[in-house]
């Protein structure tokens, strides 16, 4: 057992992965507890936060994170935050002769902003007139933020007017935080990959390295870095030049990289769906090339151009083509994926984490998620698991459908949020066990042995974790009539008439894999990339780059890459003549 914490430095990449990226912000805030009579948290917040001070004095606690996008993402955010304000007046004027003002209406903050800045106000005003208590770093601004938002539990409503991902961010950001990219033209889009990847030059690369080295040099102990980059758009081209450059520069660290993607993208039309596909296709390719494993995630059911419908989970009633709420649940998967090297005790660093997964060159793994997982209220794991028998609970987070025969390189599980609930079954001395779950004296045992039943020979890592994803406004609520303010299962609903009760916590089982499944998955990007020549259908796509012949070295690669998690029914690796012989 160990507490030393191992710092976790974010980038998030493009506005739907910080639309995912907010929420797992929130989500981390919102379990932040500075209370010095309570035992320490399971989750080591320090990995992923940093503590600084304001000039009038006051500690802050702001994410380790450096978020790009475009001009236009931020609305009511300021690109410099509002945490480190000098107070100067710089509103004089020396100029004499005449001046003419145009003035523009800021935007409109939504209730959930507006109740923010109340009580950012009124903290303020009592960490500047009350004495602060003797405890850890924060403990007046998070607990009172927390602790308001958790006891007037308003039902925000927010599903008509989150425009971009700063509407819902519930907590402040360093201002070396934000970087707005501006791409050449008068469209302010990243459309193409290759106007991504021709971004990451001048200033725009002087400012990232400038902010990577601000929050790397204050690390005691990095462990590596979490992307989060979008992967259907131009942002795919810039992620990949930034993971080349990580790679380059922090050799030995961890780089795990998530290419997100939403379900659907606003004023669609059937070119920017293909150039969406070879974005895909390409960022997938180098991002994978430069990271220590790279996982898709998206509730999308395929990436290519005629998707199957998106992932449905029995509990959940989400509108998946609203940003808002599909970037909600990746973000609750996402923070079980990456409990593991965040735990106080048992960490496990992130390239074990990675070892482990991307195993003889396959470095692209899937996602799995149960969100919630289904446990009945009061009952045990086995309880939970036996009524999963002929099914496994969890759905695609990577449009990768499971192969169904049993077979995987690696896997890594993680169950996290199951407090108050029995891992072991309480059957009285002499009873038969029900099922051979029920006869296990562990919570470990008892979930790789209801794994196994469907892996039988797979690699297995598992992590359980007590603590829940505590959800507190704006998360939205998203949930069915079944759960109850816990996230279990109730064992009735509520009676008609009565409103269901506010979901404040969710325990959440997630899957990673390195499979045969990834073959197919693979293979139909590529043949979906090669099927049509590039230059008469998108000539413009190329326009910024890349080269024709880089572009088919990619496609290549991908083909290549695919063959990696090609075998047969003994798990014996397939030649590329009897590939071609299949063809």
């Amino acid at each position: 057992m160990s507490s030393l914490c191992r710092e976790v430095v974010t980038l998030q990449l493009g506005h739907y992965s910080n639309f995912v990226g907010t929420h797992w912000w929130n989500l981390q805030d919102a379990s932040l507890s500075y209370d010095p009579e309570s035992p320490p948290c399971e989750v080591q917040s320090d990995v992923v936060f940093r503590e600084g001070q304001t000039l009038g004095g006051h500690v802050t606690y702001t994410p380790r994170l450096i978020a790009m996008d475009l001009k236009g993402s931020l609305r009511t955010l300021r690109q410099q935050g509002s945490l480190y304000e000098s107070g100067k007046d710089t509103s004089a004027v020396t100029w004499e002769g005449s001046v003419m003002m145009h003035e523009e209406s800021p935007p409109v903050k939504n209730s959930f902003l507006e109740d923010l800045d109340k009580l950012d106000g009124e903290i303020l005003a009592e960490a500047d007139f009350s004495p602060q208590p003797q405890c850890l770093a924060g403990s007046v601004n998070v607990d009172t933020v927390n602790n308001h938002l958790a006891r007037i539990q308003k039902s925000y409503r927010l599903e008509g007017s989150v425009k971009v991902w700063s509407d819902f961010l519930r907590i402040h950001l360093h201002p070396r935080t934000i970087s707005v990219v501006h791409p050449d033209g008068v469209s302010n889009r990243l459309e193409a990959f290759g106007q991504g990847d021709s971004l990451l030059q001048g200033s725009v690369l002087e400012e990232l390295e400038d902010k990577l080295h601000f929050f790397v040099e204050e690390c005691d102990y990095l462990q590596g870095f979490q992307v989060l980059c979008d992967l259907a758009d131009g942002f795919a081209g810039l992620g990949s030049k930034v993971t080349e450059m990580l790679h380059d520069s922090y050799s030995g660290r961890g780089i795990l990289t998530f290419g997100l993607a939403p379900v659907s993208h606003p004023d669609s039309t059937p070119v920017k769906d293909l150039y969406h596909l070879l974005n895909c296709t390409l960022g997938t390719v180098h991002m994978a090339n430069h990271s220590s494993f790279f996982c898709p995630l998206t509730l999308r059911g395929g990436l290519g151009r005629r998707p199957s419908s998106p992932s449905a989970f029995p509990h959940l009633c989400y509108d998946p083509s609203l940003w808002y709420h599909s970037s909600s649940v990746l973000a609750l998967a996402l923070d079980a994926i990456t409990v593991a090297y965040r735990l106080r005790n048992n960490s496990i660093p992130m390239w074990q984490m990675a070892d482990t997964l991307a195993v003889s060159g396959r470095k692209v793994v899937t996602a799995y998620g149960a969100v919630p997982f289904p446990m009945m209220h009061g009952t045990s794991l086995p309880d939970a698991l036996s009524a999963c028998a002929d099914a496994l609970p969890w759905r695609p987070l990577s449009a990768c459908p499971e192969a169904g025969d049993g077979r995987c390189y690696g896997q890594w599980a993680t169950l996290k949020g199951f407090e108050g609930q029995k891992l072991i079954s309480s059957l009285a001395s002499g009873t038969k066990a029900p099922t051979p779950l029920h006869s296990l004296h562990s919570g470990e045992d008892i979930l790789a042995s209801y794994i196994r039943s469907f892996y039988p020979s797979a690699p297995l890592a598992l992590q359980l974790v007590s603590a829940p994803s505590k959800l507190t406004p704006p998360f939205p609520q998203i949930f069915s009539q079944s759960l109850d303010a816990q996230g279990f299962l109730q064992s009735q609903p509520p009676p008609p008439g009565f409103p269901p009760p506010v979901v404040s916590s969710l325990p959440v089982m997630t899957s990673l894999q390195s499979g045969p499944a990834l073959d197919p998955w693979l293979s139909e990007l590529h043949r979906g990339a090669s099927a049509f020549d590039i230059r008469r259908v998108a000539p413009s796509f190329l326009s910024q780059g890349p080269e024709v012949a880089d572009y088919q070295e990619a496609l290549e690669q991908l083909r290549l890459l695919a063959w990696c998690y090609r075998d047969d029914s003994c798990g014996v690796m397939r030649s590329s003549s009897e590939e071609d012989d299949d063809d």
